[in-house]
């Protein structure tokens, strides 16, 4: 039962994300993006590593969140 339901949760995640991002502006959605990534990335890594996968995910989101922020206001200067 718990295989069949893992998918389904993907792919609601996904809705919502695709979903979620229509009423912000550019710096939000790059933020939120950046986050987004982040985390994925953050959890990943420490699986692999055998690390706290909270704290990765938690560290992860936060340099994502100001990796796309910054990335936005590089973007406005030009």
């Amino acid at each position: 039962m718990r295989s069949q339901s893992v998918p389904k949760m993907v792919a609601i995640l996904g809705l919502i994300a695709l979903t979620s991002c229509s009423g912000m502006n550019d710096t939000q959605q790059r933020t939120l993006s950046g986050a987004a990534a982040g985390t994925a990335i953050g959890a990943v890594g420490t699986v692999m590593t055998g690390g706290c996968v909270a704290c990765g995910a938690a560290i992860g989101g936060a340099v994502g969140a100001a990796g796309g922020y910054i990335y936005d206001q590089v973007e406005k200067g030009k």
